[in-house]
C-alpha cells in the first residue's frame, strides 16, 4: 500500500476556497496535492506530471468535468477519480462506470468531513 506522501493528487476546482482548503487539508494529511481551476489546467498539468488520484469538480468552466475524466483516462489509465459536485442530483453516466469511477467515489458540496476524502483515497490504493 502507498503511503500518504506517495500518492499525488490532483484537485481541479474553480471555486478558490474550495479548491484551496481541500488542498490545504490534504497537504496536512501529508499528500502531494497539486491544484487546477479548470480542466485546461489539469490537463497541462498532467502532460507534465503523474497523479495518481484527481478529484474532479463537476461544473468547470469550458470542458465540464465528465469529459475532462473521460478525456484523462484515455491519456492516464491508471488514474484514479473523486467527484466533488454540488449537484445534489447527478447521477454517473455509464460512461463513468465503465471507467470504474463508482457511487461512493461521488462527494456532494458542501463537504463538512474532508476525513472522508482521505478514506476514500485509501481505500484506492489498498492493493
Amino acid at each position: 500500500m502507498k503511503t500518504h506522501s506517495e500518492i499525488k493528487i490532483l484537485v481541479i476546482d474553480d471555486e478558490p476556497f474550495i479548491r484551496e482548503s481541500l488542498v490545504g487539508f490534504l497537504e496536512d494529511c501529508d499528500y502531494v496535492v497539486s491544484s487546477a481551476e479548470s480542466a485546461e489546467q489539469a490537463l497541462n498539468l498532467l502532460r507534465e506530471t503523474p497523479y495518481d488520484v484527481a478529484i474532479v469538480d463537476l461544473r468547470l468552466p469550458g470542458m465540464n468535468g465528465d469529459v475532462f475524466i473521460q478525456e484523462i483516462n484515455r491519456l492516464a489509465p491508471k488514474i484514479r477519480f473523486l467527484i466533488h459536485t454540488g449537484s445534489v442530483d447527478y447521477r454517473l453516466s455509464k460512461k463513468l462506470l465503465e471507467i470504474g469511477v463508482l457511487p461512493d467515489h461521488v462527494f456532494y458540496k458542501p463537504q463538512h468531513d474532508l476525513m472522508l476524502f482521505v478514506n476514500k483515497i485509501e481505500d484506492l490504493f489498498k492493493d
